[in-house]
């Protein structure tokens, strides 16, 4: 039996919204694009979400829009995929990394700690579809020794008065937390529509805006709408719907080209009116029938996938497996493979990869994030797999895990 890692969902409703937009003559962004957005509005409960090319691009607009400069800090968790750094960096901030939880998301504890006067921004990062612990975090940026740090050196920095808490959300579309669900538990929510992710448009993302007031959310959706067309005042669909003077358009700042083209909309709009009823439940269907064998498995350490304030979207299914060593996953991992399944590891902490050791990062500094990855399968979770094929992967995850106990009696 092959089992894939991560299809992407494409079915008969995809399909005809694809081709929709083909036959439609408008292939970049569009009349798609904006009911893309009005669905991320419904399903999370925001009021404006702007969508762009990745998850990455939206990141590094939200830090440009806020002013983050060479001399800025903005504390990030070591374990996250290396975009969250990247955006930083691409913006002329320091990534200021500190070390994550037993449940893989950030420690508010080690956020307090790494706040300096130079802190402008924080980003929590929800970890296989597991949203961070939002309450500690969000009191610590208004408590009143952390905003007297707050040192505003633009416009957006000024009108706010505080830190930033910006989420990275790329893994968490449909989770909640205290009842609520992501999109709306900080200023700015960013959804990645990744391939791999549990909505997908090939390439994509979504920012959800949840300014405090003075903000107006509205407007400053606009403006940043123009953040993604090059600072242009008009886009190509606008300019095409008439004659006399709708061809004009200004330049007013110095923007990006990050937009989302409306044929990769569409593979996230059919998806996204089928996630609460279908797609959803199927991903809590498999990540259940995992848990109830590995359960009863004392080397398995079962990831939360939901608890007293928090109930994850299934994204990844992150087990961990006790007493090994980091050679000895990745030796089960080439069994498991050699079956037939597709596993993965999420991530590589950040401090580990060639790019952040050479910036002087050490991982020695983030023991948990280290340990947390060094025995870390990710397994399959997507709504086409069937019973069978779960029960399939359980039971090569534990000859994967024999074969180790054989080997290591044998030394």
């Amino acid at each position: 039996m092959k089992i894939p890692f991560s299809p992407p969902y494409i079915d008969d409703d995809v399909i005809s919204e694809v081709v929709d937009t083909l036959q439609s003559g408008w292939i970049t962004t569009g009349p798609k694009v904006k009911a893309l957005e009005g669905e991320v509005c419904e399903l999370t409960g925001i009021s404006n979400a702007l969508c762009v090319n990745s998850w990455t691009s939206g990141a590094i607009l939200i830090m440009k829009w806020f002013g983050i400069k060479e001399g800025d800090e903005v504390i990030i968790p070591a374990y996250t995929y290396s975009a969250t750094a990247l955006a930083v960096l691409h913006c002329g901030g320091t990534p200021v990394m500190v070390d994550v939880k037993d449940d893989f998301t950030v420690d508010p504890e080690k956020i307090r700690a790494a706040i300096t006067d130079k802190t402008k921004v924080i980003m929590p990062v929800d970890i296989a579809g597991l949203p961070c612990d939002y309450d500690p975090i969000n009191e610590l940026i208004h408590a009143e020794e952390i905003r007297k740090l707050f040192h505003p050196t633009s416009e957006n920095q000024k009108k706010l008065g505080r830190i930033l808490v910006l989420s990275d959300a790329a893994h968490s579309i449909g989770a909640t937390y205290g009842g609520k669900p992501t999109g709306v538990l900080t200023d700015i929510t960013i959804f990645s529509f990744h391939a791999v992710k549990n909505i997908t448009s090939a390439e994509g993302g979504a920012i959800c805006i949840n300014l405090p007031e003075p903000f107006d959310n509205a407007e400053e959706y606009k403006t940043m709408r123009l953040w993604t067309l090059n600072g242009q005042t008009k886009d190509a669909f606008t300019k095409s719907q008439g004659g006399g003077s709708s061809w004009k358009y200004d330049i007013v700042f110095q923007g990006l080209k990050v937009n989302m083209p409306d044929v990769c909309a569409a593979i996230a709009l059919a998806q996204i009116r089928n996630y609460k009823t279908e797609l959803l439940p199927e991903r809590k269907r498999v990540a259940e029938r995992y848990h109830e064998f590995f359960s009863k498995k004392k080397w398995a350490q079962l990831p939360v996938i939901e608890d007293a304030k928090r109930k994850a979207c299934d994204h990844l299914y992150a087990l961990r497996i006790n007493g090994i060593t980091e050679g000895q996953r990745d030796a089960m991992m080439v069994s498991i493979a050699e079956d037939g399944v597709s596993v993965n590891v999420h991530f590589i902490p950040m401090p580990m990869l060639t790019l952040f050791k050479d910036l002087g990062y050490k991982i020695a500094d983030y023991p948990v994030a280290y340990d947390n990855f060094s025995r870390e399968i990710s397994l399959p979770i997507y709504p086409q797999l069937t019973d069978e094929q779960i029960d399939f992967i359980c039971q090569t995850i534990e000859s994967a895990y024999e074969k180790i106990l054989v080997n290591e009696a044998a030394v």
